[in-house]
């Protein structure tokens, strides 16, 4: 029987992955006792029966104007209204009447992985893997790519704030139009400065690709976001309109993994691939993780690919002791803390290095000395 697990899914999604976001800590109390809640998330398939896609179906009606009872709670909606014992009966409502809509986005949708502040890890990651790989010009492949956001990395006006109060601007400089992302840079060293590297070629592979230049696709990405995180909406919008200026190529794959050898036969000489994963194996099934890793291994011998991975740290690092975790702050918590790591060919061999911890949505990021 689902229910009792997907209860506890949910309460433990609440306590220990959302605190600092009052109302879903809420709705995930509520959801884990509300039976139609229940029989909703078992409808999603098994590797994507998680809290958070139920809580984006959710949104989504909620910024769709379907859910005006729920609206109320919702600041990304204009709501003001305090989680309360209200809150399970509007939860219930929305449920019986968006039924239809909410069991297509359990069935079929998929929590977009498109969080742009963590580009204040993966800007260092590339100029890493240009460094350690000797290379100029990157290709860049990010799997699991939802709208491609990542792909802009570049383009992106990244402020690190160090331990010592300096602030340190990285990126490309700001102009009132690039999405800006500060972020703490814990650790003594400096973030490092700009390598000569770029992105060359740019391309996203993803089951079901989100277009971000369609009002339903741009909704979907902002339901996927936190209700009460203003600026992270700000920084969505301003991705997605960079990335319009960019030539930036997303395709479907029903086998992301199968479609990364297949890019790499069309590759230009003279560019280093780059495959960014990020919060992608989390979502995986023990079968295609090994797959994935099996593929890239044997793709870095044969081809030189290079893999930027950033997760949960025992699924990004393979064959490394977990390297200390940060000191952080009483409010951060850091048992969801993101490690990324850089697996890459070296001398007919596969090298792995712990490159940062970082807060999974970027708003920290401590560098690891090599």
């Amino acid at each position: 029987m689902e229910s009792p697990d997907l209860s506890t899914l949910l309460t433990r999604f609440g306590r220990e992955e959302c605190s600092q976001e009052p109302l879903y800590v809420a709705l995930c109390g509520a959801a884990a006792h509300d039976d139609q809640a229940l029989a909703l998330l078992a409808e999603a398939p098994p590797e994507q029966r998680k809290a958070n896609l139920l809580l984006a179906a959710l949104h989504e009606r909620v910024l769709a104007g379907a859910a005006p009872e729920l609206a109320a709670y919702y600041p990304s909606a204009g709501g003001r209204r305090e989680p309360d014992a209200g809150l399970a009966t509007a939860l219930s409502i929305c449920i019986e009447r968006e039924w239809p809509a909410l069991l297509h986005h359990l069935r079929h949708g998929a929590t977009q992985t498109n969080e742009i502040a963590r580009a204040a890890a993966i800007w260092p990651a590339l100029g890493e893997a240009a460094r350690a790989t000797g290379a100029r010009h990157l290709a860049l492949l990010d799997l699991g790519c939802s709208a491609g956001l990542n792909l802009g990395v570049d383009q992106c006006a990244l402020r690190y704030r160090s331990d010592d109060g300096r602030w340190h601007e990285r990126g490309a400089a700001r102009d009132g139009r690039r999405a800006e992302i500060e972020s703490r840079w814990l650790g003594a060293a400096p973030p490092p400065v700009a390598g000569d590297w770029r992105l060359a070629l740019r391309h996203g592979l993803d089951p079901a690709p989100v277009d971000a230049n369609d009002p339903v696709g741009l909704r979907w990405l902002q339901a996927c976001l936190w209700p009460h995180d203003a600026a992270r909406r700000e920084r969505l919008a301003r991705a997605a309109a960079q990335l319009r200026t960019l030539p930036v190529t997303l395709s479907q794959a029903d086998d992301c993994i199968a479609a990364i050898e297949p890019w790499l036969a069309r590759l230009p000489a003279g560019v280093q691939p780059v495959l960014l994963t990020s919060w992608v194996l989390y979502y995986l099934s023990a079968a295609d993780l090994a797959r994935l890793r099996a593929t890239v291994d044997r793709l870095a011998l044969g081809h030189g690919l290079a893999w930027i991975c950033g997760d949960l740290p025992e699924l990004s690092a393979q064959a490394l002791p977990l390297p200390a975790r940060p000191a952080l702050p009483p409010d951060e918590a850091a048992s969801s803390a993101t490690l990324w790591t850089l697996r890459r060919p070296d001398g007919g061999r596969i090298a792995e290095r712990a490159l940062a911890w970082s807060h999974p949505h970027g708003r920290w990021v401590a560098w690891l000395s090599g």
